[in-house]
C-alpha cells in the first residue's frame, strides 16, 4: 500500500504537473492562433473526460481487488509456514498447496485483468485523440483561410505536440488509482480510534480490593450476552477462583478488569473505585496477567523478563524473579544464560519454559493485582508443582484471580466462583461446594483436575 501511495505521490504527481502544464498552455496558445479551429478539439474533450472517468473506476476498483488478493496470498504463506508441525502431521500438503495455487491464480487473474483494463484504455483514447487531429488537419487545411504558411505551420506544430502529454496523463492515471487504493487502506489504519481512556484517577500503590457488581457484558456488534449480573468481593491478599465449562465467561471476566473491553452495565471496583475511572496507564500497572497463550518477543530471555515498563530492572531482580517462577533452572543451561536470544515468539523454548518466563515477568511487575487465566496449563506435574509453591508466596498480599482447571490450583482458594453461560450459579470454598453436591461437584466428578476429560476453560 505505501509503495503504491509512492508511485501516486512522486512520478505520478510530477507526470501531471509537467504534462498537464504542456496540454493546458499549448491549447492557450492554440485557441490563441485560431479560437475557432481549436473549438473542434474541445469539442472531443468530453469524451476523453467521460474515458478518463470510467477508466479511474475501473482501475480503483481493481487495484483494492488486488491488494486483497496479494493479502490473501501472504497470509495462507505464513499460516502455512507458521502451523508448518501441524500441516506435516495431519497430511495437510496437499490441501494448502491447493490453497496457496488458489490464491496465487485469483491474485495473478486480478493483475491480469488490469492489465487488460489498461492496455485497451489507452490505445482507445489515443484513437480517439488521432481522429481529433485528423478532423483538424484537414479543417485546418480546408478552411486556412488567409493564414500564412508560417502561421499553418505552428498551428499544426503546436497541435501535433498535444497527444504525446495527453496520453502520458492518460497512463499515469492507473498509477495514481492505485495510489488512492493503497490510500484508503492506510488511512483506514491510521483513523482506526486509540483505547478510550477518559479516567482521571492514578494512584500510585492500591490495596488489591476488588469488587465486581451486578456486571453484564455483550461484546460490540454482538447482541448474545456473554456475562449477566456477576457480583462477587475479592479482599486484598485473598484467592478467588473461577470455574466452569468452556465459554462461560471467566476469560472475558479477566479480560474487563485491565480495561481491553469496557463495560456499560454494572461496576467494576478497585479500591473502591471504578476501573473506568482509573487512567488507564495506571490502572494496568497494578494489574499483572499470565494466560495461557504467551507471547514471548525476538529478544533475550532478560529483556523478555523485563518488558515495557519494567525495562532498566536490576538484573538481580531479572534473576530472582526467573528463580520464583523456576525459570532460573532452564535459562542458565541455556547457552548465553540470560542473554541468549529466544527467538521469534519464542521459538527456541518448550511451551512450559515459555509460560514460566511468562510467570517471571508477572513477579518482577509485582503488582497488587494479580489474573492467572490458566498459567499453569502448558506445564509438566514437576515444573507445576514448583511454581505452584512460587505462586503460592507470590499470592501473599496480592488479591488473585485464578482461571484454572487443576484441583491442586482451586482448592487451596479462598472463594471458588462456578460460572455457567455467562452466571455465576454457585460460590464458596472447595469443600462447602463440594458439601453443595452442585456443578462444582460434578466438575470435579468429571475430572476437574484433568483437562483431557473435562475443558472447563
Amino acid at each position: 500500500n505505501v509503495t503504491m501511495v509512492t508511485g501516486a505521490a512522486t512520478d505520478a504527481i510530477k507526470v501531471v504537473i509537467r504534462e498537464g502544464l504542456t496540454v493546458v498552455f499549448l491549447f492557450g496558445y492554440l485557441l490563441w492562433m485560431n479560437w475557432h479551429l481549436t473549438l473542434v478539439m474541445v469539442a472531443i474533450l468530453p469524451v476523453i473526460a467521460v474515458m478518463v472517468s470510467v477508466a479511474s473506476k475501473k482501475f480503483r476498483k481493481q487495484s483494492k481487488k488486488i491488494q486483497t488478493a496479494m493479502g490473501d496470498v501472504t497470509h495462507v504463506a505464513s499460516e502455512t509456514i507458521q502451523g508448518y508441525r501441524v500441516v506435516r502431521s495431519f497430511g495437510g500438503e496437499a490441501y494448502e498447496r491447493q490453497r496457496f495455487g488458489n490464491a496465487s491464480q485469483s491474485n495473478t487473474d486480478k493483475q491480469l485483468h488490469m492489465t487488460k483494463t489498461g492496455s485497451l484504455y489507452t490505445p482507445l483514447l489515443q484513437l480517439v485523440i488521432y481522429s481529433a487531429m485528423a478532423a483538424l488537419m484537414f479543417l485546418v487545411l480546408f478552411l486556412r483561410g488567409e493564414s500564412t504558411a508560417g502561421d499553418l505551420v505552428a498551428y499544426i506544430t503546436a497541435a501535433g505536440l498535444l497527444p504525446k502529454p495527453i496520453r502520458q496523463l492518460s497512463e499515469v492515471s492507473s498509477t495514481i488509482q492505485k495510489g488512492l487504493a493503497g490510500a484508503e487502506s492506510i488511512f483506514e489504519q491510521l483513523d482506526e480510534q486509540p483505547e478510550i481512556d477518559t479516567g482521571t484517577v492514578e494512584k500510585e500503590r492500591v490495596d488489591g480490593r476488588l469488587e465486581v457488581r451486578n456486571l453484564s457484558f455483550t461484546y460490540p456488534g454482538t447482541e448474545r450476552e456473554v456475562l449477566s449480573d456477576i457480583s462477587f468481593v475479592a479482599e486484598p491478599g485473598q484467592m478467588i477462583a473461577l470455574v466452569g465449562r468452556s465459554g462461560s465467561g471467566k476469560s472475558t471476566l479477566a479480560a474487563l478488569i485491565p480495561r481491553f473491553y469496557h463495560h456499560d452495565q454494572g461496576q467494576i471496583l478497585l479500591d473502591g473505585v471504578e476501573i473506568e475511572n482509573y487512567r488507564l496507564r495506571n490502572l494496568r500497572r497494578h494489574v499483572s496477567q499470565v494466560t495461557q497463550h504467551v507471547t514471548l518477543f525476538n529478544d533475550t530471555v532478560a529483556n523478555n523478563i523485563a518488558y515495557g515498563d519494567l525495562a532498566g530492572a536490576p538484573r538481580a531482580d531479572i534473576e530472582a524473579a526467573a528463580a520464583d517462577a523456576y525459570a532460573k533452572e532452564f535459562v542458565d543451561r541455556l547457552p548465553k544464560g540470560f542473554d541468549t536470544e529466544v527467538g521469534e515468539n519464542g521459538v527456541l523454548l518448550s511451551g512450559g519454559q515459555r509460560q514460566r518466563l511468562a510467570i517471571a515477568r508477572a513477579l518482577l511487575k509485582n503488582a497488587p493485582l494479580l489474573i492467572l487465566d490458566e498459567a499453569t496449563s502448558a506445564l509438566d506435574t514437576e515444573s507445576e508443582r514448583h511454581i505452584q509453591a512460587a505462586l503460592d508466596h507470590v499470592m501473599e498480599g496480592r488479591t488473585t484471580l485464578v482461571i484454572a482447571h487443576r484441583l491442586s490450583t482451586i482448592e487451596k482458594a479462598d472463594q471458588i466462583l462456578v460460572m455457567d453461560q455467562g452466571r455465576l450459579v454457585e460460590r464458596g470454598t472447595h469443600s462447602e461446594l463440594l458439601a453443595a453436591n452442585g456443578h462444582y461437584a460434578r466438575l470435579h466428578a468429571m475430572g476437574l483436575d484433568e483437562p483431557a476429560k473435562a475443558d472447563i476453560t
